[in-house]
C-alpha cells in the first residue's frame, strides 16, 4: 500500500477521505466520539498540507431515525476542524468548488444511496469524480466490499490514512506474539468466529470463549443451558474441547442476576453472563500474559448483564500497566472500556468489530487489498 508520505504534493489537491463515522447520534447529538477523533490525525496531516478534503462516511442506526451526518460535522468543527456540511451529495461538486485549501466538507450519509452498498459502477465513477486521490481511512468498514471501499481505488490513486496503518500494525502482531499469549472472543454467532477460533488455538498460549459463544460448549458438554443463545448450523465441538488451551466459564450468571455453575443451569434459566469464579480463573491467567487480544463482550452487555465485562476490562487495562501488550476491539468492548474510564489504559483500541475479527482470521481486507491493487498500478 501507499502511505500519505507518499504524496509528493496536496496544496489544493481535492483528497476523497473515506472515514469510519458511524457514530451513536441521540436527538442530534453526537454521543461517543471515539471513531471521529480516531480520524482526526489523518484529517489534520491533509489539512495542514492545504488539502481540499472530502470526507465519505456511512451512518446506520439500529431503528433508522438518524441518517444524516449532521451532528458529526457539528462535532468535527467543535473539535477545531473547519467542515462544511454537504445535505444532498448531488449538491458535493458545487461545495467543493466553492472549498478553501485546507478545510473539509462532508458528504452526507453514503447510505443514503443503493450504489454505496451495490457497489454500484456509476455511483462509483460519481464519487471519483470528485476528487484527484483518495484515502481510505475507514479500517473498520474495510471488510466490506462497497462502492467507497473496493470501488473508488479503481479510479484514483490511493492511499492508507494513519488509522488504517495503525490498526494493521497493531493487529498485526498478534500473528508473532509475545507470549504467554491470551486471546480472548466473546460476543455471539459461533458459526462466523470458528476461523478465528480454529487459528489462534495455534497461536496462543491461552483462548477464552465467553459471551453466547460459551453456551455451544457448555451444551456440547452436556449441560443444561435452558433457552440460552446458542449458534445455528451443525458444529463438531469435540476437537475444541479436547485442545488444553481452550478455556470457557466454570460459572455464570442467570436471568435472575443468580451466580451458578456451569453444570447447574436450570431448564428455565437463561445464560447471561459470566460469573465470578470466571473472572478469578481469568485474572490468573492475564496475571501471566505478555500479550492480550481481547474482542466481545462476555455477556448478553446491550441487555444489562454488564459485569463480567466491565471486570475484564479493568483487568486488562491493569495489565497494561504492568507492561503487558493490549489489545482490544468490539462495539461493546469498547462501551465497557468507556464506562470503566479506562480508554487511555491499553496498548490499542481497535476501531473495528467485524474488521477486527476479518482481519485477524485473514490477514487483509478487501479494502486493504484494493489499496495494494491500485498501489501495484501507479
Amino acid at each position: 500500500m501507499k502511505t500519505l508520505t507518499d504524496i509528493t504534493y496536496l496544496e489544493g489537491v481535492k483528497v476523497l477521505t473515506r472515514v469510519d463515522f458511524n457514530v451513536p447520534i441521540q436527538n442530534g447529538v453526537v454521543v461517543d466520539d471515539f471513531r471521529i477523533k480516531a480520524a482526526l490525525p489523518t484529517i489534520e496531516f491533509l489539512t495542514r498540507k492545504g488539502a481540499k478534503v472530502i470526507l465519505i462516511a456511512h451512518l446506520e442506526s439500529s431503528d433508522g431515525s438518524n441518517n444524516s451526518l449532521k451532528p458529526v460535522a457539528d462535532t468535527l468543527n467543535k473539535l477545531g476542524q473547519t467542515v462544511t456540511f454537504v445535505e444532498n451529495i448531488r449538491n458535493a461538486q458545487a461545495a467543493i468548488e466553492k472549498q478553501a485549501n485546507g478545510t473539509c466538507v462532508l458528504l452526507n450519509n453514503l447510505r443514503l444511496s443503493e450504489g454505496e452498498k451495490n457497489n454500484d459502477r456509476e455511483f462509483t465513477k460519481a464519487l471519483a469524480s470528485l476528487a484527484d486521490i483518495y484515502v481510505n481511512d475507514a479500517f473498520s468498514v474495510s471488510h466490506r466490499e462497497h462502492a467507497s471501499i473496493v470501488g473508488v481505488p479503481q479510479f484514483l490513486p490511493s492511499y492508507a490514512g494513519i488509522q488504517l496503518q495503525n490498526e494493521i500494525k497493531h493487529l498485526s502482531t498478534a500473528f508473532n506474539p509475545a507470549h504467554p499469549f491470551l486471546f480472548i472472543l466473546g460476543g455471539a454467532k459461533f458459526e462466523t468466529k470458528l476461523p478465528l477460533l480454529q487459528k489462534f488455538l495455534n497461536i496462543a498460549d491461552t483462548v477464552f470463549v465467553g459471551g453466547a459463544l460459551a453456551n455451544d460448549f457448555f451444551k456440547a458438554q452436556g449441560y443444561e443451558i435452558g433457552i440460552s443463545l446458542i449458534s445455528k448450523g451443525n458444529i463438531d465441538f469435540t476437537s475444541f474441547l479436547a485442545n488444553t488451551k481452550l478455556m470457557i466459564p466454570v460459572d455464570v450468571v442467570d436471568q435472575n442476576h443468580v451466580n451458578k455453575k456451569a453444570d447447574a443451569v436450570l431448564k428455565t434459566d437463561k445464560i447471561m453472563d459470566s460469573g465470578s469464579a470466571t473472572i478469578e480463573e481469568l485474572k490468573k491467567v492475564i496475571s501471566q500474559a505478555k500479550c492480550i487480544l481481547w474482542n466481545g463482550p462476555l455477556g448478553l452487555y446491550e441487555d444489562g448483564y454488564q459485569g463480567a465485562t466491565l471486570e475484564l476490562a479493568t483487568l486488562i487495562s491493569e495489565a497494561t500497566k504492568r507492561g503487558a501488550t493490549t489489545i482490544i476491539g468490539g462495539g461493546d468492548t469498547l462501551a465497557a472500556v468507556a464506562a470503566q474510564g479506562v480508554q487511555d489504559q491499553f496498548t490499542f483500541i481497535s476501531t473495528g468489530g467485524g474488521a477486527m475479527l476479518d482481519f485477524l482470521a485473514n490477514g487483509t481486507l478487501p479494502g486493504v487489498e484494493a489499496l495494494e491493487i491500485s498501489a501495484k498500478q501507479d
